[in-house]
């Protein structure tokens, strides 16, 4: 079982903001997410989408962001 639980993607985004992510640049739903130590991505979900584990862990892994940071 994944440590991931679903979360609503403004969740996800309120927490890569808190964990030093900006944002670059928006485009309706898409958002160039950058970071100091880290390649730009990009999170491309609305504000109400409900993520799932797996696309939790697949964020977790591009952005660094842990369980305990929702």
């Amino acid at each position: 079982m994944s440590q991931w639980r679903s979360a609503k993607a403004r969740h996800v985004l309120a927490a890569l903001l808190r964990t030093g992510w900006a944002i670059k640049r928006e485009t309706g739903s898409h958002r160039v997410l950058s970071h100091p130590s880290r390649p730009d991505v990009v999170f491309a979900f609305h504000d109400n989408e409900e993520l799932g584990p797996r696309m939790m862990a697949r964020i977790a892994k591009a952005t660094g962001l842990r369980p305990e940071d929702l």
